[in-house]
């Protein structure tokens, strides 16, 4: 049986990690999976949104597969965040949104792997954190980077340095994921937002994308250029004009 679950429906590709029995633990197997299907994601123009979860009700994904980790050698580990680490670049330059749809424990690479979607919606058992202190370990798959990013450089450190698990409400007040609806809400509130995003304007999805990925870490100018410049090319693209024409039309547009 595959260890990573695809379908597709009214544009939106849903990718389920599927190794319940390690708690969806992300392997080097898994992580070519996901790789593999993020860059047909990419390239498929009738896909216009991906939700990510994990098979099961425990865990969306309980972090790298230990067991993997426990026979490597200090070249083979760098080898393996590598791996990581290009595969969760490639979920955070996507262009089209990705939600993380997390049921269950994210800890160690699973956050990790939440954190490089561009949204998350945490199921209230949901359970975040980067435990790999208590293992002699620090996060492999950009967690020291991106969870400093998120929530800010102090909360960030407590969290990776005490490994402490953090609850879903907490996460969404930390900022760590955007919200956490009830128990029986969650599958809609997913499919909710999953929805609305493969609603929206193709192109102007992928812009903005594009323009917070690049002008995030960039001078104040720079990134208000860049902002000017994807905005100029929405206009170039029918969408442009079928939205504003829809507004003063006051009926519901009808991208491409």
């Amino acid at each position: 049986m595959s260890i990573l679950l695809q379908e597709e429906q009214d544009h939106i590709l849903t990718l389920t990690l599927h190794r319940p029995e390690a708690l969806n633990a992300l392997n080097r197997a898994l992580l070519l999976a996901l790789d593999e299907a993020f860059a047909y994601a990419d390239e498929n123009d009738a896909i216009r949104c991906v939700v990510l979860t994990g098979a099961g009700d425990k865990a969306f994904a309980a972090g790298a597969d230990i067991e993997e980790l426990s026979a490597m050698s200090a070249l083979e580990a760098t080898a393996f965040s590598r791996l990581g680490n290009r595969m969760m670049r490639r979920i955070e330059t996507l262009r089209k949104p990705v939600i993380a749809a997390v049921n269950g424990y994210a800890l160690g690479g699973g956050c990790e792997l939440a954190m490089a979607c561009h949204l998350r919606i945490a199921h209230p058992r949901a359970r975040f954190g980067l435990p790999e202190i208590t293992l002699g370990l620090m996060p492999g798959f950009g967690g020291s980077q991106r969870l400093p990013r998120l929530i800010g450089k102090a909360r960030a450190l407590e969290l990776m340095l005490t490994g402490r698990p953090v609850k879903a409400e907490e996460a969404v007040q930390l900022g760590l994921a955007n919200q956490c609806p009830p128990e029986a809400d969650f599958a809609s509130a997913v499919e909710q937002l999953a929805r609305q995003l493969a609603g929206n304007a193709t192109m102007a999805s992928q812009l903005l994308l594009q323009a917070v990925e690049t002008g995030l870490d960039l001078p104040m100018e720079h990134a208000l250029q860049v902002e000017s410049q994807q905005f100029g090319l929405c206009f170039d693209h029918p969408d442009a004009r079928e939205g504003t024409e829809a507004f003063l039309q006051k009926r519901k547009p009808r991208f491409l």
